[in-house]
């Protein structure tokens, strides 16, 4: 059965650690400029949530990159970047609803899960991010989770 990265913004506390975990995991360093996973912070409503790629289903980053650069892992169900087919157009991250798509060196960087152990998930002390096994029954509350979260960063998201 697949799993899947969750969220519970309740539970986070903006402590980063997750973006640590990210970025050392994935580029040997503690930047968190580097990681695939980020707390969206906006103090002045006191909202602080992790953000990082759902690998959703219908997957719009994959569907409009044009050098056929984000692939699905058969294995882990995550959308990945093959890095010497993309050609940094930025295209995928117009795409992404999340903004979880980042880039760095020229080449779009995101969320691979961890070949199936997530860092920021093992790292995350209030367990605001877990890596479960996803449940049908459980499909459409986090689908409306993510239609939450999108409406959420369109309000809040300068203009």
């Amino acid at each position: 059965m697949t799993k899947v990265l969750t969220i519970d913004p309740a539970t986070c506390t903006s402590c980063r650690l997750c973006e640590m975990a990210c970025s050392q995991g994935h580029t040997g360093e503690y930047r968190p400029s580097r990681a695939n996973v980020r707390v969206a912070i906006y103090p002045e409503d006191a909202i602080y949530f992790p953000v990082v790629c759902m690998q959703c289903d219908d997957a719009p980053c994959m569907a409009v990159c044009p050098s056929a650069a984000l692939v699905r892992d058969g294995e882990t169900n995550a959308v990945l970047v093959v890095e010497d087919r993309c050609v940094g157009c930025r295209i995928c991250s117009l795409a992404c609803p999340f903004g979880a798509i980042n880039y760095w060196s020229g080449k779009a960087h995101k969320c691979d899960l961890c070949g199936g152990y997530p860092e920021c998930v093992a790292f995350c002390p209030t367990e605001a991010l877990t890596f479960e096994t996803e449940e049908r029954s459980t499909a459409p509350a986090r689908q409306a989770f993510a239609d939450r979260l999108r409406d959420t960063l369109k309000e809040v998201s300068p203009s």
